[in-house]
C-alpha cells in the first residue's frame, strides 16, 4: 500500500487542494518503492510538474526513436572471455540528454508505455545480437530485463517467440532477467511463465537475489539458470565479513542447485580476486567496462579475442 498524506490547514484550506496535494504525496510514495507513506511538502509540486513533463515527453519518445541500448559485458572469471552482455535501455532526451532507467521506467510502468518500450528493447537486443553473430563475433548471450508490468502480460511467451522468429536469433542466445521481487508476486504464475520460456530454449536469470523476501524453496521450483549477486553485497565484500559471507553463500547455494552465478557491480581487482577464488562463474561491472553502445562493444569483444588467441 502507498499513502499520500496532507494536513489541514497547512497543506490546503479546501478539500480540492488537500486532495490534489495528497495525490502528489501519493506519487512520491510510489517513487520511493511503494509500501510506504509520504507527508506532502510544497517541494513535491515542483517534482510533480517535472514528472508530468517527463511523462508527456515519454509518450512521444518511441515515435521519435529517442531510445537506445547500451550493453555491459559479462566476463567468464576463469578465462577472462566476454561470454554475455546485458542490454540496458537509455533515453536520449532532446533537452535533458541521456536519461537513465531509474528516472523513467516507473512512469512507463504506470502509464502502460512499458509494454511498447519493453518489446522495442527485446527486439533491438535480438537484432543486434544476431548482427554480431553475422559479423563474425562468437555467439554471446544477451540478457534483457523484464519489468513487473511486462511480466504480467498474458502473451509474453508468445511475444518472445515471435520476436526470436522475426529476428532469426536462436533462443539459447537470449536470457530474460526478472528480479526476486517480481518473481514472488505470484509464484504459481511465475512458475508457469518461466517454464514457457525455458521450453522455448530461452535462459532465465534471477536478479537482485538476496535483497527480497523470497523462500529458498522457490529456487528449486522455478526453472532458472542463473542467480545474480546484487551489487549491494559485492560493493563491500572485501571489507565487510557479512557481505562476504552472503556472497559466498549465494555461490555455494547456486552451484549446489546446478545454477550459474553472476556478480554485479564489480569495480575493483580485490573484488574480482575474491569472487574468482570463491568460484563465481561470471562478473560484470565498471572494472571490465562501462555499458557501451553497439559499435564500441563489438570493438571491445574483438580486443578480448585477440588477447586470448
Amino acid at each position: 500500500m502507498s499513502i499520500g498524506i496532507t494536513l489541514y490547514p497547512y497543506d490546503g484550506e479546501d478539500a480540492d487542494t488537500l486532495l490534489r496535494n495528497a495525490d502528489t504525496a501519493l506519487y512520491r510514495a510510489k517513487e520511493q518503492g511503494r509500501n510506504n507513506y509520504q507527508l506532502y511538502t510544497p517541494a513535491m509540486n515542483a517534482r510533480a510538474f517535472e514528472r508530468l513533463a517527463l511523462e508527456n515527453s515519454l509518450r512521444k519518445a518511441l515515435e521519435r526513436k529517442e531510445f537506445l541500448l547500451h550493453y555491459q559485458p559479462q566476463v567468464d572469471m576463469k578465462t577472462g572471455v566476454i561470454v554475455g552482455i546485458e542490454a540496458l535501455v537509455r533515453w536520449q532526451h532532446p533537452d535533458l540528454g541521456i536519461v537513465f532507467p531509474a528516472e523513467f521506467i516507473s512512469i512507463a510502468e504506470e502509464t502502460g508505455l512499458i509494454t511498447q518500450l519493453g518489446e522495442w528493447v527485446l527486439r533491438t537486443a535480438c537484432v543486434q545480437n544476431k548482427a554480431w553473430q553475422k559479423a563474425g563475433l562468437p555467439p554471446m548471450t544477451v540478457a534483457v530485463n523484464l519489468s513487473a508490468r511486462q511480466f504480467q502480460q498474458q502473451d509474453l511467451v508468445e511475444t518472445v517467440a515471435r520476436i526470436l522468429k522475426e529476428t532469426g536469433l536462436e533462443a539459447r542466445w537470449l536470457e530474460m532477467e526478472i528480479t526476486e521481487g517480481i518473481a514472488m508476486q505470484n509464484a504459481d504464475y511465475t512458475n508457469v511463465l518461466l517454464r514457457g520460456l525455458k521450453d522455448m530454449g530461452v535462459k532465465v536469470a534471477l536478479d537482485d537475489f538476496g535483497t527480497g523476501y523470497s523462500s529458498l524453496s522457490y529456487l528449486k521450483k522455478f526453472p532458472i539458470d542463473t542467480l545474480k549477486i546484487d551489487q549491494s553485497f559485492v560493493r563491500d565484500l572485501t571489507s565487510d565479513p557479512n557481505d562476504a559471507a552472503i556472497a559466498n553463500a549465494v555461490i555455494v547455494l547456486a552451484h549446489s542447485l546446478k545454477l550459474k552465478v553472476i556478480a554485479e557491480g564489480v569495480e575493483t581487482r580485490e573484488q574480482e580476486t575474491y569472487l574468482r577464488e570463491h568460484n563465481c562463474d561470471l562478473s560484470q561491472g565498471f572494472l571490465f567496462s562501462n555499458p557501451l553502445s553497439a559499435s564500441p562493444l563489438e570493438s571491445l569483444v574483438r580486443q578480448h579475442l585477440q588477447k586470448s588467441a
